[in-house]
């Protein structure tokens, strides 16, 4: 194993958030803060696999858990996107007042619409992967709502995913409409790299060519890559698949 593993926490607002940072056993390359999807926690064998490559790689990997969620403190269901991008800046603190960086946001679903809307926010970030990220905010509030109409009529509601129940309150659907992440595309400058699978259940393959701007051929942008990943699916849940997109972002990475 040429990597080690270190549990950290800092703080974001009234919070201590969780994360695992790996560490390659040589002089790193550089750092990579890796944001997870709405629902999920830095342990989703996805991000722990691909974390765990990259760091293997040579790359130091933040994964780390937003408040409400997996091992950070904090109530979800008064969490929303704007919180979100606020713990997304906060472990970007942690890793500068440490490790150095991050030069690389990483996001996996939702995660890489925070990691989209903050890139420009975060001086020492070169560049943005995603993972089966959705190109708007608005989709999932929409989506929360067909679920339980509870939630807009009566300001609370609870919705199932992944076999687990999640309280929810009016405000996040708010705030998740509140957001014009499409307006921080049109003003992101730096290089993405965006992987996506044709037939992702969850988030249409559309929301990656909006992401990389190939719908709109007179929109100017840095240069933005689409890797398809036929037969994944939104959870990257084959192993395989992890190991190839590692090898990919490290080779997009040094090449930045």
């Amino acid at each position: 194993m040429n990597r080690h593993s270190l549990r950290v926490s800092f703080p974001s607002g009234p919070w201590k958030l969780s994360g695992i940072l790996e560490q390659p056993m040589t002089t790193p390359k550089g750092t990579i803060l890796f944001s997870h999807c709405f629902t999920c926690n830095k342990d989703l064998k996805a991000i722990v696999r691909i974390g765990r490559a990259l760091a293997e790689l040579g790359w130091n990997v933040l994964r780390y858990d937003f408040r409400g969620l997996g091992n950070s403190e904090g109530i979800f269901s008064q969490s929303n996107f704007t919180t979100n991008c606020e713990d997304l800046q906060s472990a970007a603190f942690y890793l500068t007042s440490t490790v150095g960086g991050p030069h690389f946001l990483l996001g996996h679903s939702f995660g890489g619409a925070a990691s989209l809307a903050n890139a420009m926010r975060i001086e020492s970030v070169r560049g943005v992967m995603t993972l089966a990220a959705p190109s708007d905010t608005h989709h999932l509030a929409s989506l929360l709502d067909r679920m339980d109409p509870k939630i807009s009529s009566e300001g609370k509601g609870s919705v199932t995913i992944g076999g687990f129940r999640y309280d929810i309150e009016q405000q996040m659907l708010e705030d998740f409409r509140s957001h014009d992440l499409s307006t921080s595309l049109q003003s992101l400058i730096k290089p993405v790299l965006a992987f996506h699978s044709p037939s992702d259940e969850t988030v249409s393959y559309e929301h990656a060519i909006r992401i990389c701007g190939f719908n709109n051929e007179n929109e100017k942008r840095e240069p933005r890559s689409l890797i398809t990943l036929p037969g994944s699916n939104h959870l990257l849940t084959d192993e395989s698949h992890c190991q190839w997109v590692a090898q990919l972002m490290d080779t997009w990475c040094k090449g930045i």
